[in-house]
């Protein structure tokens, strides 16, 4: 039995911003109105991460240049963690660097092997302007690092190099969405 309404399910789907988007290329600005219409991004975004079946999304995949990112991601233990954080700071990225296979909903269809840490923390705000503090191990702290990255005005591809970035920029611009 759940405890609350599910996440997203008064929210409307929104269009993803792909590669090519400037949106997702800048630093999104802090969010100073703690109102309504925060609440109703917020479920937006759960609506829009479920439709697209993502276990992340940040505010300026679906336009919106604000410092806002939902989850609902397990872990390698597979414990589900299911929330949102507004004006987060990445605290601590530390642990073993891993390679993993990563994706993103503004690159549909395409994955490369990406280092990131196995280890993160994550301080910000719920809607209701509360401090929160989220710790993850395996996957899902590669999905709080993913997610970090977007508020800065970073994709994954930003972290490879040589081939692996080449061959991804090579599909992105194949693809039927990148022409």
């Amino acid at each position: 039995m759940r405890n609350g309404p599910i996440p997203g399910a008064h929210g409307r789907v929104r269009p993803l911003m792909l590669l090519s988007d400037p949106v997702l290329h800048a630093p999104c600005k802090e969010v100073t109105d703690f109102g309504p219409e925060l609440a109703t991004l917020v479920e937006d975004l759960f609506a829009t991460m479920y439709a697209a079946q993502g276990v992340g999304l940040a505010a300026n995949q679906v336009g919106e240049s604000l410092r806002v990112f939902v989850y609902d991601c397990p872990d390698d233990e597979d414990v589900r963690h299911l929330g949102h954080v507004v004006n987060p700071r990445l605290v601590e990225a530390d642990g073993v660097v891993l390679r993993g296979p990563e994706g993103c909903l503004s690159l549909p269809g395409l994955e490369a092997g990406t280092e990131r840490y196995d280890h993160a923390v994550v301080e910000g705000f719920t809607v209701a302007g509360e401090p929160v503090t989220i710790h993850g191990t395996g996957f899902f702290a590669r999905c709080l690092q993913h997610e970090c990255d977007h508020l800065q005005g970073r994709v994954y591809v930003d972290h490879l190099t040589g081939w692996r970035k080449r061959r991804v920029l090579r599909q992105a611009a194949r693809a039927p969405w990148g022409r």
